[in-house]
This record gives C-alpha cells, sequence and structure tokens, in this order.
C-alpha cells in the first residue's frame, strides 16, 4: 500500500501538483486567519479529532476511495457505455466546464443534503459529517465513506462521460477542497450582501449546530439555493455550539461501523423527525 502510494505521487502531472499545491496553500491560509479573525474565539489548531480528520479521513480515506470511484466505478460505467469516446465536451473550453459543472453538481449536492437530512438512512451516513464539537477549516472533511462514494461519482462521472480533459477533474477537485474547507473554516468572515449568492462561514457554521439552524443552510457553495427554496437561516448573533445531540464514537473505525447500528437498540432519529421550523432570515 505504501509503495502503491508513493508511485502516485511520483507519477502526479504538472496540474495535479498545481492542484495539491492549492489545497496545501490554501489550508495553511484558513489556519493563518482562523488564528487572526476566529469567529469562536479559544478553538485550538489540534482539537478532538485532529488526526482522525486529517490522516485518516482527509488523506487515507480520500486516496482509498479515489481509486475505488475513478478506476472502479466511473471505469467501469466509462467502459460499459463507451459515451466518453464522443469526446462532447472536449472543445469546450476549462474555464466553463468548471463553472458548469459546479453549478450543476451544487444543485444536486443541495437536495441530495437536504435529503440527507430528512432520510433516516440517509442520515446515517451522513451524521458523522455532523459529529465534531469544534468546527475548523478540517471538519468538513470528516464524512462517511459512503456518503463519499455516492456524492463524488455523481461529481466526477459525468466530467469523465463527456469527455472533458483530465485538468477538469483536477480543478474540480480544488474547487471542492478549497470551498468545504472555507465554509467550515472559524474565520469570522462578514460579506454582506454576498452572503445572498456565495456560501460561506457565516451560514454553514449555523447549519453544524445543535440548535435550531442544523436543519437550515444545506447549501455548499451557493447560498443561492437556500433562499430560493425557503431553507436558509441567518439569524443575528454567532453560533455558539456544534456537533450531536446524541452519543458518536471518537475512533475512526467505530464512526464508520456505527452508521449501520440497528434502529431498535439505539434509535438515532432524522432531525426532520419533525416539521422544518418556520423559517427566520433576521440579521
Amino acid at each position: 500500500m505504501l509503495k502503491t502510494f508513493l508511485n502516485y505521487f511520483a507519477n502526479l502531472h504538472n496540474y495535479e501538483i498545481t492542484s495539491y499545491s492549492i489545497i496545501i496553500g490554501a489550508a495553511i491560509l484558513f489556519v493563518i486567519l482562523e488564528r487572526i479573525f476566529p469567529y469562536n474565539e479559544g478553538q485550538k489548531i489540534i482539537r478532538e479529532g485532529f488526526f482522525n480528520d486529517l490522516a485518516l479521513y482527509s488523506i487515507a480515506q480520500n486516496y482509498i476511495l479515489g481509486i475505488i470511484i475513478f478506476s472502479g466505478i466511473i471505469s467501469y460505467i466509462d467502459n460499459t457505455t463507451g459515451i466518453s469516446r464522443l469526446k462532447l465536451f472536449a472543445n469546450v473550453p476549462i474555464w466553463i466546464q468548471l463553472i458548469f459543472f459546479t453549478v450543476t453538481h451544487d444543485i444536486y449536492i443541495y437536495w441530495m443534503h437536504r435529503w440527507q437530512h430528512s432520510n433516516k438512512y440517509l442520515w446515517r451516513i451522513h451524521e458523522a459529517h455532523h459529529s465534531p464539537k469544534k468546527v475548523d477549516w478540517l471538519s468538513g472533511s470528516r464524512s462517511h465513506a459512503f456518503e463519499i462514494l455516492i456524492n463524488q461519482t455523481v461529481e466526477f462521472l459525468p466530467i469523465v462521460l463527456l469527455g472533458s480533459p483530465r485538468e477538469v477533474i483536477a480543478y474540480k477537485g480544488v474547487i471542492s477542497a478549497v470551498w468545504g474547507m472555507y465554509i467550515h473554516s472559524n474565520i469570522n468572515v462578514k460579506s454582506g450582501k454576498l452572503q445572498l449568492i456565495i456560501n460561506g462561514p457565516e451560514m454553514h457554521r449555523w447549519h453544524h449546530t445543535t440548535g435550531k439552524g442544523r436543519n437550515r443552510n444545506f447549501a455548499t457553495k451557493l447560498a443561492i439555493w437556500d433562499w430560493l427554496f425557503n431553507s436558509a437561516y441567518l439569524p443575528e448573533g454567532k453560533a455558539e455550539v456544534y456537533g450531536l445531540k446524541t452519543f458518536f464514537p471518537s475512533n475512526f473505525i467505530q464512526q464508520f461501523l456505527f452508521a449501520f447500528r440497528s434502529y431498535k437498540k439505539n434509535p438515532s432519529p432524522s432531525p426532520f423527525k419533525h416539521s422544518m421550523e418556520k423559517n427566520s432570515l433576521t440579521r
């Protein structure tokens, strides 16, 4: 495994090296900005679950799932259908492709995310993402393997089937990674009316609270979906208490297996068991 891992990085293309460099650089920048402009003061860099989130979720799990998704699922579908041979997007400028795939995937993520909060089975594989008690640039990486498997297959399959250059896959991955770090970051961002369109920590941190906002603010990159579909929540003040109201294990393996526990012995109802609270859009 280690040899395969090292060979992978030894054979990276320039655009892949650029992509990883941007992600690492962005992570360092977010850590610095969290120290200078903290949303919640007093949060530590090395907080509970930090090494699990960095080493196991961000690196090991993403590496293994990347192989399964691209070399397994997407490769099989592509070889079976042969759609990518048509190269439908081969001559479309890369910047247009990135806008197209970012917006279309963001619409999917909004509705999928909202569904995960209303379906008790899908909530089980989304639960891990809400378990961190401190929300920062790294906490967003904590997602169950099955959730990543579904969402990243949906994210990258169209790019491959439409015959896009491999650079599009890499750059789309950068957008998702950096934006994911940004919306979870412990940075006191004040974007004003831009928050009506672009999502950021102002809204998304409320989504990770144990209170009213946890069943709101489903958007990832574009907050406009929440405002359009009546799920936005942006009150006065700041979010303070994060995580789950129920028990959740701290061990990575236990967190993976916890999604498959019995409903009878330890029921974990969807946070949408009761109807969605009346929307509050006060600032």
